[in-house]
């Protein structure tokens, strides 16, 4: 007989055993997929060329117009959708002189809509505008110097403290612990998104403000200054060589496992001064109240000309970092597009669609015809990826009539695209040749090596309307895997979807021996924008 003590052993190393099975099978059964929104997943292609996938705007934009008193104009977003399918929608309205309070001369609004589309603006109560109890507003400002300004709301999940599961970091003015009224980052928390409560501790970080073309400061003194004006005003100014500016798109970085800001960040002139134009500004937090040193990780350069950043929020999906750059043309009258930048590590940016933008201006005088400031926000609703944003009509510098003249036009508004196609590779027709006049229009794409162990399907993301795609699978040498072949594949052929599983007449993923394999797809007029594995 086996004794007790023995039982119990070979008991616990079973159950030892089917754990670290299943955690084995939890690793594999992890889908991946992977864009061709680069090359970095290829070893090489042929008869292909990349090709960006542009949004679509909503037929209902606006969907949030300026139509209170308090919205003189909206700017600035921050949209969630909680697990119930509800849209949280935050916004910047901007009443200027019309607010008899400094405080409610730039405030944030809430928002919300059952489907993302049609959105309502509760009568909240929690904060009047000249008088008027029933507003939406949820955050006003200090009403110190100048305005407050912005709003980027995080959603965390895994905040233990309810009462701090919401979190907005926006830009206002603040004594810091010298008693000097500089401008940098605050913090509010709140349970449900609509009663916020300011972190009492501000401002985060301190901003450069007021030094326009003028040489960084000598080391050693201080940049904070104060001047007496001859009609009693106070002049204010902090000259920080290197810093963030007035606006804070936040991240969860995955990869880091901490808090990013990517936001505005001023960098010098070519005679070295000070507020010449916006770069790509990051910093980096464990808590969101401890902040690292900023530093530049992208800058505009001879191609863009006049044209500089204005804010650079970031997203992270499928193991890449993406940035809706806003792109501002300020001697052009301050009208700002979207360029779709790349990166690998959230710090070196790539430009691959510099010259073909993302998202242009609306013509005409509509909403969104000068300016457009996206946010680091990306909602998924079943195959569809939505981006909310806020638009003037005119530019977004200048100020005065600009912004708040009755031509005006502002307000929210949504494009999209389908599931996980930010750009992807076109097959294309070869040069003609004196034996072949008309030459197909065919390509190939050949993945590096991939470990196949414990994947069963493999799906496109792709659209064969007009043509189909092949999927063949070749050990790491480049030998074709018998019954895996091009002529073996059940291609996907006429059809434009975001998921198709590729079938073998007579082998299944699973039949692969353990090793590693190249997957090529084989296009005949078509676009490929991922493959996702399981």
């Amino acid at each position: 007989m086996v004794s007790f003590k023995r039982a119990m052993n070979l008991l616990r190393n079973s159950i030892l055993g089917l754990c670290g099975a299943f955690v084995a099978l939890s690793s594999f059964a992890a889908e991946r997929t992977i864009l061709f929104v680069d090359d970095h997943d290829v070893l090489f292609r042929a008869g292909t060329r990349r090709v960006l996938e542009k949004p679509v705007r909503h037929a209902a934009n606006p969907l949030i117009t300026e139509d209170r008193p308090w919205e003189m104009a909206i700017g600035w977003t921050s949209v969630h959708r909680d697990k119930s399918g509800k849209y949280q929608l935050w916004y910047q309205a901007y009443a200027g002189k019309r607010a008899q309070l400094k405080t409610h001369e730039c405030v944030v609004c809430y928002a919300e809509s059952a489907d993302g589309v049609t959105f309502t603006k509760p009568e909240l109560a929690l904060f009047d505008f000249n008088g008027e109890k029933s507003t939406n507003i949820v955050l006003i400002g200090s009403g110190l110097y100048g305005d407050r300004y912005c709003n980027s709301v995080i959603v965390d999940a895994k905040e233990p403290d309810a009462a701090k599961r919401y979190k907005m970091l926006y830009y206002d003015w603040a004594k810091n612990a010298k008693g000097e009224l500089i401008a940098g980052l605050h913090l509010a928390f709140s349970p449900d998104g609509i009663h916020w409560t300011k972190h009492p501790e501000a401002p985060l970080y301190g901003t450069s403000f007021g030094g326009k073309n003028v040489p960084p400061p000598l080391a050693g003194t201080n940049p904070f200054q104060e001047t007496t004006l001859p009609d009693g005003r106070v002049k204010r100014q902090l000259l920080l060589p290197i810093s963030m500016s007035d606006a804070a798109d936040p991240l969860f970085d995955p990869k880091r496992k901490l808090w990013t800001i990517y936001g505005k960040a001023w960098m010098h002139g070519p005679e070295g001064n000070l507020g010449w134009k916006h770069a790509m500004g990051r910093i980096e937090s464990r808590d969101l109240l401890h902040w690292s040193a900023p530093q530049i990780v992208c800058f505009p350069d001879e191609r863009d000309g006049t044209r500089e950043f204005h804010t650079s929020p970031v997203f992270f999906r499928h193991d890449r970092y993406f940035s809706l750059n806003q792109i501002l043309d300020r001697p052009g009258g301050g009208t700002m597009e979207i360029e779709l930048m790349i990166s690998r590590d959230g710090l070196d940016w790539q430009r691959p669609f510099r010259d073909d933008l993302w998202l242009k201006r609306s013509p005409g005088e509509q909403f969104d015809s000068g300016c457009i400031l996206t946010n680091s926000d990306i909602i998924i609703e079943g195959h569809e990826m939505r981006f909310y944003y806020g638009a003037y009509s005119s530019g977004a510098v200048g100020g005065g009539s600009n912004i708040t003249g009755d031509q005006q036009k502002s307000g929210v508004g949504m494009v999209s695209l389908p599931l996980d196609r930010f750009a992807g590779l076109r097959s294309v027709p070869q040069p003609p040749s004196p034996k072949v006049k008309s030459p197909p229009d065919i390509g190939q794409i050949t993945l590096k090596p991939l470990d196949l162990s414990g994947r069963t399907e493999a799906y496109v993301n792709a659209n064969t309307t007009k043509g189909a795609v092949w999927c063949e699978i070749l050990d790491e040498h480049g030998f074709r895997m018998p019954g895996f072949e091009k002529d073996a594949c059940t291609p996907l052929k006429k059809k434009d979807t975001t998921r198709y599983r590729f079938a073998w007449r007579d082998k299944k993923l699973s039949d692969l021996p353990k090793g590693s394999y190249l997957i090529r797809l084989h296009l005949q007029s078509a676009a490929v924008y991922a493959v996702s594995l399981r």
